[in-house]
């Protein structure tokens, strides 16, 4: 598979979604996602309006909403009105945490019937739910990527960024694996080099949520092996 520093870039979610992620960050990000061409832009909700109008002057990058950061434990109710803020402020995609007890203690229909609230209050925008993978089993992963595309989401993700570990190999497979074509994999928390990201389009992941710093510089690696703008590199 050969990927320009565009193509990869339009793979990549820019995300300053930590507590401690500051104002200059936030601005940082945006410039950086301007810079590259990067997909989409995130940060928590009451930053989200900074970030709205930071990249207001390019239609060609989207802004993200956090529903349910960072553990997924808000109730369902107080998700659906997150999802609603966040989509009448004008962001374009939303990503989620799944309600990991739930699914743990194998409260299935509950885990449905969070997630679907979110979709239906969404109204068409993409919804991406994360697994949170750090604290999951295989099984219990492959039940939650299988109730989140009956559902009907865009993407299941597997980290927020907060746990301890996030995207793998292992279990960015077994993600793609258990849903198929029926929606996309977002690996997030854990890419951190060029080799990793390539590894994981070959494994069929389709978008990257990836710190500022990080994403600067798998962008580069990839600009070094792009002799022209348009030419493709040797990844």
């Amino acid at each position: 598979m050969s990927l320009s520093a565009k193509e990869i870039a339009r793979m990549i979610d820019l995300s300053c979604v930590r507590a401690d992620s500051s104002l200059d960050e936030i601005r940082e990000m945006a410039e950086t996602a301007k810079r590259y061409g990067c997909i989409c832009v995130f940060a928590l909700p009451a930053h989200t309006p900074l970030l709205i109008d930071l990249v207001a002057d390019r239609d060609d990058i989207l802004v993200g909403g956090t529903v349910g950061f960072p553990d997924g434990g808000a109730t369902t109710a107080g998700k659906v009105a997150e999802a609603i803020e966040l989509r009448e402020m004008g962001c374009n995609e939303l990503d989620m945490v799944i309600n990991i007890p739930w699914l743990k203690a194998g409260a299935f229909d509950r885990v449905a019937a969070d997630i679907s609230a979110v979709v239906d209050a969404a109204d068409g925008l993409p919804v991406k739910v994360i697994m949170e993978c750090h604290h999951l089993t295989d099984g219990e992963l492959v039940k939650g990527c299988q109730i989140a595309a009956d559902c009907g989401v865009r993407f299941v993700k597997t980290g927020t960024g907060w746990a301890e570990t996030g995207a793998t190999l292992a279990n960015t497979a077994l993600m793609k694996k258990t849903v198929g074509d029926r929606c996309q994999v977002k690996a997030a928390g854990g890419v951190r080099d060029l080799a990793t990201l390539l590894e994981m389009v070959e494994l069929g992941v389709t978008r990257f949520g990836i710190g500022v710093r990080t994403a600067v510089s798998i962008l580069n690696e990839l600009e070094a092996g792009v002799p022209s703008e348009g030419n493709r590199g040797a990844y």
